[in-house]
């Protein structure tokens, strides 16, 4: 099983953004994350420093840790363009029919956040109803 260093993760996003800022040609998922790292130009200072490997971003900080913001933007894409768990694709497009993917892709972050908390603090696995009804609560708000 694939299970990077908070290290591997932040140098995979560094490398890919230079190689991406220089033209560069990047694998599939480098293309993604580039997408991503597009759409969030608060973390370009973040991605161009060569210290951001040894950065914490504790909670008493008051700041996003943006390698995990960025990671949770890969995982919610993978289990979109998957279907897993099943419906989410169906419920990704719906909502993003109305506001759109990138904030899309937050609301299910939220989502994906809350479950992985609750199932870390019970020590079950993460609720897959409860993770689709959070995000499927959002396409019936007027």
């Amino acid at each position: 099983m694939f299970n990077p260093s908070r290290e591997q993760v932040r140098q995979f996003f560094t490398d890919a953004w230079a190689r991406h800022q220089a033209g560069g040609i990047l694998t599939p998922l480098e293309t993604i994350a580039a997408r991503i790292m597009e759409q969030h130009p608060e973390y370009r200072a973040e991605l161009e420093d060569p210290e951001a490997d040894k950065r914490d971003y504790g909670v008493e900080q008051g700041r996003t840790n943006p390698f995990l913001h960025m990671s949770m933007h890969l995982a919610i894409h993978e289990q979109v363009s998957i279907d897993q768990p099943p419906g989410i694709r169906a419920a990704y497009e719906k909502l993003s029919a109305s506001i759109g993917p990138h904030e899309t892709e937050h609301v299910i972050m939220e989502a994906l956040g809350q479950v992985i908390w609750e199932a870390q603090r019970l020590g079950s696995p993460p609720d897959n109803e409860k993770y689709l009804d959070l995000i499927r609560r959002h396409t019936t708000r007027d």
